[in-house]
This record gives C-alpha cells, structure tokens and sequence, in this order.
C-alpha cells in the first residue's frame, strides 16, 4: 500500500500506528468479502477507507457523526458508494448481530473518561452488534508507563482513561478469542510527523527489547 494511502487512513504517528492494518491483514480475512462493517469513532474516516479500499460496506459513524474530512477523504479515493455516515453512542449502539466486522482506532480512552465501566460496556456493545462469528478490529492505546503518564498529562488528551495492559482480558471477556500484540514506546512523544516518524523508526528498531505492557498501542482481533 502507497505510503500516501496509509497517511490518509492512519494519520498520525504513522509508523506504529500502521502496524495495526498489517496485523489485520494478517490475522483476518477483509479483502473483496464485501462484508457489512461499522466503524466507531471515526473522526476522519481513516478505519472507513481502508475496509471500502479492500472491497466491503462501511457504515462510518462517531459520537455526533464523522467530520467533514471523512467524506473529503472518501471522495478522494473514490469510495462513496460503500460507505454510508451516521452518528453513534458506542456505547449504545442500536444493532443486534448484524456486522460482518467492527473496527475502532484510538476510542476506549476517551469514551470512558469519568466512567471506568464504559470501557467494559463498549466492547460488550460491540459484542452484541457483531454477527456470531464476527469480528473485531481494534487498536487502542495504552496507559503504558509512567513516563508516558507524565508526558501525556502535560502534553496529551486531558481526562483520558487510558487501557492498561492487565485490562485486556476483563474488557474483552464476553468474546470466544482474542489475539492481539502491542508496539510503540517513543513514537507518541514526537511533537510533529517527522519525529514522530523518527521516533516510530526506533521503536521497530528496539521492539523486541521493550516489555509488551510497557507500550503503548495494543492492537488485535477478538471473535464473537
């Protein structure tokens, strides 16, 4: 894929972020399936246009509906034939086994500021809106450590609940399988793409150094 492309569908701190569609290339199966998918928390679109890029149905949604650059995007790529828009509380979304696959990047934190238990209830909702069999396509980030607790706290989105890495398995709980790995350490402390380029370089370069719940993007696929 273009490195253009993956701009437009990653956005930021591309490096490491970008990781997450390889893991899904490889661990599910999208390509030309023409399945029904829902995007939650879209902000731009970017989870959108990969799924219509690879041949499937998006419905792109976010809390009060998609920004103006999700359908900019979409037309730039000519993808708005198979994607459709709407606004969305993810936790309450109003399906019942009804998509192939839902797919999030970057929403668990912020979804349950001043309320642990939405964290949880997210990914149950999700749960009840997948088909039997369905899937998830998730990324998200992770507390990680202190040091990005302190950067984060003066430099980063006020009020998030960050995951943490001993939370996976209880938020996750209600799902038959859950595969999943993590990435990233330095890349989210770039003050711009470039270092954050950079930085995402770095940490390919010493991954296998850093321990799995010192990361801070968790990445994986869980099966209703």
């Amino acid at each position: 894929m273009e490195r253009g492309v993956i701009k437009d569908i990653v956005a930021w701190d591309i490096v490491n972020w970008s990781s997450a569609i390889k893991y899904w290339e490889d661990n599910a199966q999208v390509t030309n399936k023409n399945y029904e998918c829902l995007e939650l928390g879209s902000s731009k679109g970017g989870m959108s246009l990969w799924l219509a890029l690879n041949g499937n149905n998006v419905l792109c949604t976010d809390l009060n509906g998609p920004e103006d650059d999700a359908h900019r995007i979409h037309e730039k790529y000519r993808c708005t034939p198979r994607i459709t828009y709407a606004a969305m509380d993810a936790t309450n979304i109003p399906y019942e086994n009804h998509f192939d696959v839902v797919i999030f990047k970057s929403i668990v934190g912020g979804i349950s500021s001043g309320n642990q238990q939405n964290k949880a209830k997210t990914l149950n909702e999700i749960h009840k809106a997948l088909k039997p069999g369905g899937k998830l396509l998730f990324a998200e980030n992770l507390e990680a450590t202190f040091l990005h607790k302190i950067l984060r706290r003066n430099f980063g989105t006020k009020g998030w609940n960050y995951l943490t890495f001993n939370e996976i398995k209880d938020v996750f709980s209600s799902y038959h399988k859950v595969n999943y790995k993590t990435t990233g350490f330095f890349g989210c402390m770039g003050r711009n793409e470039w270092q954050r380029n950079f930085l995402g370089n770095v940490d390919n370069m010493l991954s296998w150094v850093i321990p799995n719940r010192s990361k801070y993007i968790v990445m994986g696929v869980a099966e209703k």
